[in-house]
């Protein structure tokens, strides 16, 4: 089975020194080495942003899309061939911004995948201008008097739309990171892997200091329930925070928020599963004909 040196390929990554990117690259590389799978086995696929640059540091089955149509790509992965493991990664801004239409429709028709997101925040790649996960009242090149809006809320919008796999996590625990994306790619329908992912160039208020003072773990909460989803949209609810909040003002919650142990997938409904649809070109096929009228 493939390791870590096999799936990472010799090209040196260009994320900034420092960027949150590495250590979620790290965590995934050797769960990916963990889980035993072989490069035959899973799909993955980028969007845009500094997190895309990624689709050059792995050696896989892949596809680097359009700004905010990852989940589509991906899609059309997971139903043409539904024994492929898909992993999509994708931005805060490229996911939830331009792509956030189809972060919902992913999540309501539980697309089997694990769709991971690099949240830093910030637009990273395009200088620093205010994402859809910005702070309120924030100061970005975008917003020199401070983000307008509340941010959007992922863990939140996916329980609530009935996502069957919930999870945040922090690129400075690694450790924690990768236990998040095992359990992902073992469940069996849409699962969301939020990741704060501290951009240490444009983000200077969102931190991995700022986050360490203030996260802690679902998992060793007393009496938290990630199976009871109306528990899960309440502590969900807690992620929001000012600005200036202090440390012991506002607790961040990672972890995982809600799971089911069994999930009817868009791709269990579909009738062709005993022949997916990649099955349909086995056999080599001439098309010298078709190409000449190119």
């Amino acid at each position: 089975m493939p390791k870590v040196a096999d799936i990472q390929r010799a090209l040196e990554p260009t994320w900034c020194p420092g960027c949150g990117n590495y250590n979620m690259q790290k965590a995934l590389l050797e769960v990916l080495e963990e889980s035993g799978m072989d490069f035959e086995d899973y799909a993955m696929v980028w969007g845009i942003g500094c997190h895309g640059n990624g689709a050059d540091f792995y050696r896989a089955q892949g596809f680097h899309g359009l700004h905010g149509r990852a989940l589509p790509l991906a899609t059309g992965i997971a139903l043409t061939n539904p024994d492929l493991k898909v992993i999509v990664n994708m931005g805060d801004g490229d996911g939830y911004g331009i792509g956030g239409n189809h972060f919902i429709h992913s999540v309501r028709r539980n697309i089997d995948m694990v769709a991971i997101y690099h949240n830093n925040q910030i637009y990273g790649l395009t200088t620093g201008q205010a994402s859809p996960t910005s702070d309120q009242f924030m100061q970005t090149p975008s917003t020199p008097g401070g983000v307008v809006e509340e941010p959007v809320n992922p863990v939140g919008v996916a329980v609530a739309q009935g996502a069957t796999f919930v999870a945040r996590g922090f690129a400075g625990d690694v450790e924690h990171l990768k236990s998040l994306y095992r359990q992902a790619l073992d469940h069996h329908g849409f699962s969301l892997v939020d990741v704060y992912q501290p951009c240490v160039t444009w983000n200077k208020v969102n931190t991995f200091k700022w986050f360490r003072d203030r996260v802690y773990k679902l998992e060793e909460l007393d009496g938290y329930d990630p199976t009871n989803r109306t528990m899960a949209f309440e502590k969900s609810m807690s992620t929001f925070h000012e600005l200036t909040c202090a440390p012991d003002e506002c607790k961040i919650p990672i972890g995982v928020f809600y799971r089911e142990a069994e999930s009817f997938t868009y791709q269990d409904g579909l009738p062709q599963l005993d022949r997916p649809m990649w099955k349909h070109a086995e056999a080599p096929r001439d098309i010298s004909k078709i190409l000449e009228a190119y």
